[in-house]
């Protein structure tokens, strides 16, 4: 049993790898920004609250200066910390204070906090993205294959014109901040980093309704809903990967002694939007009219397919981290069930 800081313990992919955790038997402080997310988690798990394995951290404002201070101080001390705590959604005004900021200033605050105040932790995990890897001005790419050996070389500049591009610098500049503390300070522990694409599967995390759906999942309720029946919208990004298996790296990151100072990309393989209306098809027949049909123009591969698209190199994932992908199909199905449960 290990002691572990989990921020942003109400996200989508924070939820699944507080999961993985608690039936790993680890000791959980997962960080909330109000009481009533912390009430909400506590009611899944009462249990593992009642016993003394989960208890709770309100950091309302990752972005302040100092926000983890406090936190990162435990009896008994934590060992690990896994930081996935880092908005990702379109719905903002001002990129730099609503997308770099929290990202940065988070990653670095909590680094800075655990080096003054938690000697104790030996190994820290942050939520990073292909979106601090892809190239955007390439484009499809064809033949390139993405690997961690690269960042995405947007620049401050480039990541003030739009919240897509905000999005996709913040999490290169956050990460590329961590290395760089990491570079500079010389803590006590090491960092590893979770490098996802689109995320998709289940939600299990407490939802008001499915209008505040993760980004990435977005797009298959908008399927089932009737959104794409006329046309299906363009994929953009071709690579994708479920939740579960997302979580399940965070926490085989810190277990295991050679994830230390890795990027991982973790990534399960290729797809295209189109491909999400086939399995919904398939498996719920009561969405039939709804969807499109293969005559439906959109949500294709460049023309040419698949051999257009860049491809990947998630081998360090299967090798280091020893994650066995689950499929698409899989993966759609339990997220469309999900959605079902929360009124689909």
């Amino acid at each position: 049993m290990t002691r572990v800081l989990l921020t942003g313990g109400s996200g989508f992919i924070a939820a699944h790898t507080l999961d993985v955790l608690l039936k790993r038997g680890h000791s959980v402080v997962t960080t909330v920004r109000t009481q009533q997310k912390a009430d909400r988690i506590k009611a899944d798990y009462k249990t593992e609250t009642e016993k003394g394995q989960l208890s709770f951290s309100i950091v309302p404002d990752i972005a302040q200066e100092g926000a983890f201070d406090k936190t990162v101080i435990s009896d008994p001390p934590f060992e690990a910390v896994l930081h996935t705590a880092s908005p990702f959604h379109f719905n903002i005004t001002d990129v730099q204070k609503d997308l770099l900021d929290p990202a940065i200033i988070g990653t670095t605050g909590i680094l800075s906090s655990i080096k003054k105040s938690a000697p104790s932790v030996k190994r820290v995990v942050i939520t990073s993205s292909f979106a601090a890897i892809v190239n955007p001005k390439t484009g499809n790419n064809p033949g390139h294959e993405y690997s961690e050996a690269e960042f995405n070389p947007v620049t401050h500049e480039e990541a003030l014109q739009d919240a897509a591009s905000g999005y996709r610098a913040s999490k290169t500049f956050a990460e590329k901040a961590a290395w760089e503390f990491v570079e500079k300070e010389k803590p006590n522990f090491s960092v590893s980093t979770i490098n996802p694409p689109f995320v998709f599967g289940p939600i299990i995390h407490a939802l008001d309704s499915l209008d505040s759906l993760n980004t990435s999942n977005q797009r298959i309720l908008a399927a089932a809903q009737g959104g794409w029946k006329d046309e299906i919208a363009a994929t953009g990004t071709y690579v994708w990967v479920d939740v579960r298996d997302v979580a399940e790296a965070h926490v085989n990151a810190f277990e295991k002694p050679d994830a230390a100072g890795k990027r991982f990309f973790v990534v399960a393989g290729h797809f295209r939007n189109r491909d999400i209306a086939t399995v919904i098809g398939k498996n719920f027949p009561e969405y039939k009219d709804k969807l499109p049909t293969d005559s439906t123009p959109g949500g294709d591969y460049p023309e040419g397919g698949l051999k257009e698209v860049y491809t990947f190199n998630n081998k360090r994932s299967i090798d280091i981290l020893g994650l066995k992908y689950r499929s698409f199909e899989e993966s759609i199905v339990d997220s469309v069930k999900s959605f079902q449960r929360k009124g689909l």
